[in-house]
């Protein structure tokens, strides 16, 4: 089933080349897949996914194991931010 994944800011660095100025892709995953899941797949360190929304709805971190995606599902993950 193919669903969109959205990695922003030094998250970007986890796409193809090709889809970092998109900041997206669009990604084939099994069935029964779940966000952790997916974020192992794309390398991403579990520490540097500090909002994580599936479709829009914030998923804490407690729950990203259990989280399975559905066919055409939009995850966006941004990493933790600083500034003032």
């Amino acid at each position: 089933m193919k669903i969109t994944l959205k990695l922003f800011a030094s998250l970007a660095v986890h796409l193809p080349v090709e889809a970092r100025s998109r900041h997206r892709m669009d990604l084939e995953v099994e069935a029964g897949t779940t966000v952790a899941a997916v974020i192992q797949r794309q390398g991403i360190p579990p520490g540097q996914c500090a909002i994580v929304l599936v479709d829009g709805a914030w998923l804490a971190a407690a729950d990203q194991a259990t989280r399975v995606l559905a066919e055409g599902e939009v995850l966006a993950i941004w990493p933790p931010v600083a500034g003032g």
